[in-house]
């Protein structure tokens, strides 16, 4: 149990990370381009929202393994084999998240007063310092909301981690794995614990997220 317990907190974690940091900078490049081409990408990163994880999984399996040319290269000039590792896993977590993210951030960002905006550029800011100095600090409850949404997203991915990282006990499995396969092996007391940390995990979670949306509105 321990390990199931540790390896998805460490997927968690990391995907919640990177996904921050590639959502502020998707932002970033994105957020005065009022294109078509930027509806495009939106609607290619929102994607994950909206296909079944094994599907997911599935075009990552293709795509890293060692017979795709990424695979290929990175195994012939790296060594290094993505498909049933933990860093399949983060993969798999990053891509089924980053829609969370980077809308919850994205929709408070928005909302923010361009009087404000307008006033900093008129002092010289340059349009990094606007963004990273006033839009950021100003849309902390996006930024706290999508880094809850996104944790628990990926601490509850199923499809897309089993297919491209598999189900070795104590190595690869992770709590949604080991809770499902142990239901199968008829282990339901196993199965009931996990189930039990996650609510409470997730409850904490969102318990923490509530106060503090509640706090910012008062």
């Amino acid at each position: 149990m321990g390990n199931a317990i540790i390896l998805s907190l460490k997927i968690s974690i990391i995907s919640t990370t990177i996904v921050l940091i590639l959502s502020l900078i998707v932002l970033k490049l994105l957020w005065k381009n009022n294109t078509l081409m930027k509806d495009f990408i939106e609607t290619i990163l929102s994607l994950p929202l909206v296909l079944p994880p094994s599907v997911i999984g599935y075009i990552l399996l293709i795509v890293l393994s060692k017979n795709s040319a990424l695979g290929k290269l990175l195994y012939e000039s790296f060594n290094l084999q993505i498909i049933f590792t933990t860093s399949a896993g983060v993969i798999a977590a990053v891509i089924v998240s980053f829609p969370l993210m980077y809308q919850s951030v994205k929709s408070s960002i928005t909302s923010i007063d361009k009087s404000y905006i307008e006033a900093a550029r008129t002092m010289g800011a340059s349009e990094f310092q606007v963004f990273f100095h006033i839009m950021i600090p100003m849309c902390w409850s996006g930024l706290i909301s999508g880094i809850i949404l996104s944790f628990c997203r990926s601490l509850g991915e199923f499809g897309a981690t089993l297919m491209v990282m598999g189900n070795i006990a104590g190595k690869t499995q992770t709590i949604p794995l080991a809770i499902y396969f142990s239901v199968e092996s008829g282990n339901t007391n196993y199965a009931n614990n996990l189930v039990f940390i996650v609510i409470l995990l997730s409850l904490s979670l969102n318990l923490i997220l509530n106060l503090y949306l509640k706090k910012k509105c008062s």
